[in-house]
C-alpha cells in the first residue's frame, strides 16, 4: 500500500517525539523491514506493524548463554519465538505517538485493538525525560506508560540513544573535553583521514541511478551481517526511497580511497539537530581506515559548522560513543502479554530483560 504525506506533515506535525524529518516514516511504511506485516487496525497516525520476535533477543546476555547450555535447547527454544505486534517504527528515534491523544484512551485502544490479538504487544521507545525532545512530548511520553501500566501493561527499560551537545566553538574544544588518553587514542585513529577523499552529497537527484543505489544497499548489508542482533533488515527500495528524497534535509557523507568507495554515512538536518541514521562499510576497508572515528568527527565538523544544537548518534555501541564523550538518553518498552499468567510472570521477572544502562558508565534511565 502507498502511503502518501499528509498535508500536517510539512507543516506543524500532528506526531509527537519525531526528532527525525517525518518523511523516513512515509518511506518506511511504504517500503516496509523484509518480514515485516501492515496493522491497519492500529489507531490513526500510530505506526505499527508485526513482526517475528524472539525473546532470547532482549534478554541479558549471560542468562541467554547459560539458556543455551540447557538440555534440547535447540528443540524448545523455537517456541520463544513468535509473531508479535510492535507499536512505533524501527526508522525514528523514538516511538511516534498522535499529539494530543488522551493516554489512558489510547493505551486501552492498543489493548483492545492489538494486545488481545497477539501473543504479545510492544510499545517500543517510549522516550523518558529526553533533552532532545520538547517538555510537552516528554510529558505525554510519560502519561501513556503510566496508562499502559493501568491498562495491564509492563514497563522495561529499554535503550540509550547517544547524543553530542555541540557546547564547544571549534572541534579543538570537543577535543579538550576527553581525557588524555582518550584524546589520544582518537587523533592517533584519525591519522587515515589523511588518504580519504571525504564527499558531502545532499539527498536527491545524484541518486538516481540504479546502480548507484545498487552499491549503497551492499555497503548497508555489509554491517547488517555484522551485527549481533537482526530484526529489521531494510529493503532496497526504502533506500532508494530515501536516498532520492531531496526534501527530507538528507546528507551523505561519503568515504573513498585510492577512488573506491568504502563507506558512506546518512544524516539528516531536522530541528536544529544532525541526525545520524544509516551507514554502509566495504570489509576490511572500513576498519583499516578507522572510518568509524573518521565519521564521527565529519559529523561533529558539519553540526560545528551549522551552528546545529545536537548531534544525535544513535542506538548502538553505547559503550564506544561514552568514550567519545557522548551523553545518553533513555527509552522504556510497555510490553503486553495476553496470557494472563505470562503477564504476571513477565511483571516479576522483568529485571532479566536486557537494557543499555548497565553498559554505560555512570549512567542510569
Amino acid at each position: 500500500m502507498t502511503v502518501t504525506v499528509p498535508d500536517a506533515m510539512s507543516g506543524a506535525s500532528p506526531i509527537a517525539n519525531l526528532v527525525e524529518p517525518p518523511r523516513l516514516l512515509v518511506h518506511w511504511r511504504n517500503h516496509p523491514p523484509l518480514g515485516f506485516g501492515e496493522l491497519p487496525d492500529a489507531p490513526p497516525l500510530l505506526p505499527a506493524f508485526s513482526a517475528p520476535f524472539d525473546l532470547l533477543t532482549t534478554l541479558d546476555d549471560g542468562l541467554k548463554r547459560r539458556l543455551r547450555g540447557w538440555p534440547g535447547f535447540a528443540r524448545w527454544s523455537k517456541w520463544l519465538r513468535f509473531p508479535t505486534a510492535f507499536v512505533g517504527s524501527t526508522v525514528s528515534e523514538y516511538a511516534p505517538l498522535p499529539r494530543g491523544a488522551e493516554p489512558r484512551a489510547l493505551a486501552r485502544a492498543l489493548r483492545e485493538a492489538l494486545g488481545e490479538r497477539f501473543r504479545m504487544l510492544v510499545v517500543k521507545d517510549l522516550p523518558q525525560h529526553s533533552p532532545l525532545l520538547p517538555e510537552a512530548d516528554n510529558l505525554a511520553a510519560e502519561a501513556l506508560a503510566q496508562a499502559c501500566v493501568a491498562e495491564g501493561f509492563v514497563l522495561l527499560e529499554g535503550q540509550a540513544l547517544a547524543y553530542v551537545p555541540i557546547t564547544f566553538s571549534t572541534i579543538d574544544g570537543y577535543f579538550d573535553g576527553l581525557s588524555s588518553g582518550r584524546r589520544k587514542n582518537l587523533r592517533r585513529k584519525l591519522r587515515s583521514r589523511a588518504d580519504l577523499d571525504v564527499r558531502t552529497v545532499p539527498t536527491g537527484a545524484a541518486f538516481n541511478d540504479d546502480a548507484v543505489v545498487d552499491h549503497f544497499y551492499a555497503l548497508y548489508r555489509g554491517v547488517y551481517a555484522q551485527s549481533e542482533v537482526h530484526f529489521d533488515e531494510l529493503s532496497r527500495g526504502f533506500f532508494a526511497a530515501l536516498l532520492r528524497d531531496g526534501a527530507s534535509g538528507g546528507i551523505v557523507f561519503e568515504y573513498r580511497h585510492a577512488g573506491e568507495l568504502i563507506g558512506w554515512n546518512l544524516c539528516f538536518e531536522h530541528g536544529g539537530q544532525l541526525i545520524d541514521k544509516y551507514i554502509g562499510f566495504a570489509y576490511p576497508q572500513a576498519r583499516e581506515h578507522n572510518l568509524y572515528f573518521v565519521s564521527w568527527i565529519v559529523n561533529l565538523e558539519h553540526a560545528l559548522a551549522r551552528g546545529l544544537s545536537h548531534y544525535v548518534a544513535g542506538w548502538t555501541d553505547p559503550e564506544v560513543k561514552a568514550q567519545l564523550g557522548a551523553r545518553f538518553t533513555f527509552t522504556r518498552h510497555a510490553v503486553y502479554i495476553r496470557n494472563p499468567l505470562l503477564r504476571a510472570l513477565g511483571r516479576r521477572f522483568s529485571h532479566l530483560f536486557e537494557s543499555d544502562a548497565g553498559k554505560v558508565p555512570g549512567t542510569t534511565p
